[in-house]
Order: C-alpha cells, then structure tokens, then sequence
C-alpha cells in the first residue's frame, strides 16, 4: 500500500514536470513590424478621430445630410465660405460630393441659431505617408 502511494506521488510528480522540460526555452522575441500588420494606426485613425462619419444621403451647394451617423438619425450639415473640402488627400469642391459616399466632417456649431456647421468635409481615401516618404 505504501509502496503504491510512492509510485502514484512519483508518477504524478513526473507528468507535472514532463511539460516544463518540453517547452521551449529561448531567448528570441518574435519580429515586430515598425508599422503593424495592416499599416501604422496613427496615420489615419487618430488624424479623424475627432471627426463625424456617416453616408450622404442629400447633398446641394448649401448642406449635406448624414445618414448612419453615431447619433442614429439623419443629420443635416450647413456649408459655410470657410468650408473646406478634400477628395483622397487633396482639396476639391462640394461638387465631388455624391450620394452614397462615405464622409467625415469636422463639425462646428453656429453660436446664433445653433445649427451644425461643417468646417472640413473629407471623401475618398486618405492614404498614409509610407515610411520613406517621412
């Protein structure tokens, strides 16, 4: 009997160990890339993230309304003479702008009559610097 306590101790002991001893012991950390896997989050998701998204659904020379917008209803947005538009990283005119795109606004509100205002209006793609280009 005590004999057979020993042997399962031991047994025991041996199959908590075995693990420890096959795992591998190393040095080496992995390889990090500078950049990420799918580009540097700081080139573009922090740039808008003070930004409004949503999807045009009407547009003309004085407004554009949002649709799918972080408030869940449609928000309409006046343009001023100081608005400022860009279409993939370079300025452009509110005629760019169509149905269906996908904008972020840098937002301001009218003192006066508390209307939104939109003071940049962004469409496209905005692609980072590459590294090299820095």
């Amino acid at each position: 009997m005590k004999l057979q306590r020993i042997m399962m101790v031991a047994a025991l002991a041996a199959a908590c160990v075995a693990p420890l001893a096959a795992a591998p012991q190393t040095e080496k950390q992995p390889i990090v890339s500078s950049t990420g896997r799918f580009g540097d989050p700081n080139t573009v998701a922090i740039k808008y993230r003070d930004y409004l998204f949503g999807i045009v659904k009407q547009v003309d020379a004085n407004k554009v309304v949002l649709t799918k917008t972080k408030f869940g209803v449609d928000q309409p947005f006046k343009f001023t003479k100081k608005t400022k538009f860009f279409l993939d990283g370079k300025p452009s005119s509110v005629d760019k702008v169509k149905v269906g795109d996908g904008i972020y606004i840098d937002v301001d509100v009218d003192k006066k009559t508390g209307d939104q205002l939109a003071k940049k209006v962004i469409c496209g793609v905005d692609m980072p610097k590459l590294p090299t280009d820095q």
